[in-house]
């Protein structure tokens, strides 16, 4: 394994999401609920720090930007996969962030983001009835509509609105979701 691929593990040990197991190998954390029900309280409440901060500090280049892709999400909702909408999130994210111009708060939020990012990939993958993804594109839409027009309040309302919204992932799963797919280490039950 190179220098690269352990500092890599080390960092995915760092953010929750493997656990390094010595001269065992690399393990998938298994996600924990509960556990990340209570981290979707922390990360609403950086979102609204971050909102606001790109929506008093973004110029005429930021909202370019912005309004760029609000135009690709609307234009692609039609036709986005999980995975193209996942890049598009990921960009999303990097570009508040970015327009804050705090960088203590990407290294805050960037494994906040990664956890609810295989939360949304399970709710919708694996959840009847959920792999649409309007309700997501339209929450996303709405956030960087607000930044993009310097709506302050409006920002944070669309931002705790899209976590309204993961919480309500939670709900579903909770009731309905097979254990094996929240840990590798169960085995799953066929024919049940």
């Amino acid at each position: 394994m190179s220098a690269g691929g352990a500092d890599y593990d080390l960092i995915l040990a760092a953010d929750t999401l493997v656990n390094i197991r010595p001269r065992h190998g690399l393990q998938i954390a298994p996600i924990d609920l509960a556990r990340e029900r209570v981290l979707l309280n922390l990360r609403r409440d950086i979102e609204r720090f971050v909102i606001r901060l790109a929506t008093e500090r973004s110029g005429p280049s930021h909202r370019n930007q912005l309004l760029h892709m609000e135009r690709v999400l609307r234009e692609r909702r039609n036709t986005l996969s999980l995975a193209d909408f996942n890049a598009l999130d990921r960009g999303i994210d990097r570009l508040i962030v970015s327009i804050a111009s705090e960088p203590f708060l990407e290294h805050t939020l960037r494994p906040l983001h990664t956890l609810f990012r295989r939360i949304g990939y399970i709710h919708h993958t694996y959840m009847p009835g959920q792999s649409n993804l309007d309700r997501t594109v339209d929450h996303h839409l709405a956030v960087l509509n607000a930044v993009a027009n310097r709506h302050v309040e409006r920002a944070v309302a669309a931002s705790d609105a899209l976590m309204d919204f993961v919480d309500s992932m939670f709900d579903v799963m909770e009731v309905e979701i097979d254990p094996s797919l929240l840990d590798s280490s169960i085995e799953p039950l066929l024919g049940v």
